[in-house]
């Protein structure tokens, strides 16, 4: 009739009275009348924690773990995460949850999820427990970018570089990441023509940078594609209303103007255009020809121009050599005493001078 259950120090009795639960049995000796047999005994182990029976909710409500177990009795928009020892445990969704707190530290923070932002000093710990995957969302922004979060496609807030998580099934979530370092647009290929009917090809590039991530985002579907076609226009634009010879020569100008044309299609856009330049200009093959011919005629017009003026410059420099030794008898006469020194060295002569001039007088004896 009399039952005796011996509890030790490091287990804990859950009891039954026919299907409803009647209590915890602490570490001891206890005797139960039971005549009928109508007790269940039930021996569980403090050292795990987790407290995990069918009848939890009974055992909850009777009332008896009040100073041996932490509860937490989660509702749809709430979460719960677990320590244990100082050590994070794991996150868990909503539900009914018992903790033995003889044997270990437990300490049980409830969030509310409907925030959908998970916010927490010791959020890389949280992250890499087991469940997180299942019960989190994570992102990492990565440095020099930032990313816009969305919910239920309204803008919420703009994040920057780090590490965040969000609770799943309480929204729907969007989160677009943009990267605020200069980029780079190729506008390469472009078939174009001038104003005096010449076809040819312009590479050019275009170098941005978003300064309003929000609108490049929001105001149109591919902001970089957006400002492609923007330059792409206005290049065909600025090109077609200049002629060959114009753009060849002014390029640089080109590049400005194409900027400045397309800087306010860019702010527009959440972007500033850093630079912009003309990288090739290809001119059809025939034409090609026709400009290395003209470029070979300037170049041989120049070295003839050049050559006249050189001989110019000469007969220029002789007649004036003329005009002084015409006018000093004795710079005459050493002008024809160098061209003898330069005759005697080449051949035997003998020379006769008289008062006329070596012009009358020289003789040759070989």
């Amino acid at each position: 009739m009399f039952h005796r259950y011996k509890i030790l120090n490091h287990e804990r009795g859950l009891l039954f009275r026919e299907g409803d639960f009647a209590g915890v049995l602490r570490p001891g000796v206890h005797w139960y009348l039971d005549p009928l047999l109508k007790l269940r005994l039930q021996v569980v182990t403090p050292r795990d924690p987790w407290l995990v029976h069918k009848d939890l909710d009974l055992i909850v409500k009777s009332g008896a773990l009040q100073g041996e177990a932490i509860v937490a009795d989660l509702r749809d928009h709430e979460r719960a995460l677990v320590w244990i020892d100082n050590r994070f445990a794991r996150i868990l969704d909503p539900g009914l949850y018992a903790l033995w707190t003889s044997e270990h530290e437990i300490r049980v923070e409830v969030l509310d999820a409907r925030s959908m932002q998970l916010v927490h000093a010791e959020l890389p710990a949280i992250l890499r427990s087991p469940g997180a995957a299942a019960m989190l969302e994570t992102l990492n922004v990565s440095p020099g970018s930032v990313a816009l979060w969305f919910r239920d496609g309204a803008y919420q807030a703009t994040l920057g570089p780090g590490a965040y998580a969000f609770w799943k099934g309480v929204g729907k979530l969007k989160i677009e990441e943009v990267d605020l370092k200069e980029l780079v647009l190729d506008i390469s290929g472009q078939e174009i023509m001038t104003a005096d009917k010449v076809t040819l090809r312009i590479n050019a590039l275009v170098a941005y940078r978003i300064t309003d991530p929000l609108r490049s985002v929001t105001e149109v579907d591919g902001a970089a594609q957006a400002l492609y076609r923007a330059a792409q226009l206005a290049l065909r634009e600025a090109v077609g209303a200049r002629d060959l010879d114009a753009l060849l020569n002014g390029k640089d100008a080109l590049a400005r103007e194409l900027a400045a044309m397309i800087a306010a299609r860019a702010a527009g856009l959440g972007m500033t255009v850093v630079t912009l330049g003309i990288r090739d200009i290809i001119l059809p093959g025939d034409m090609k020809d026709l400009m290395n011919r003209v470029t070979e005629a300037k170049k041989a017009a120049e070295a003839s121009l050049i050559t006249r003026r050189e001989e110019t410059a000469a007969m220029r420099m002789q007649a004036n050599t003329a005009k002084i030794l015409e006018s000093s008898p004795t710079l005459m006469k050493l002008k024809e005493l160098e061209v003898l020194e330069k005759v005697a060295g080449k051949a035997n002569l003998t020379v006769v001078l008289g008062d006329e001039g070596l012009a009358n007088r020289v003789v040759k004896l070989l």
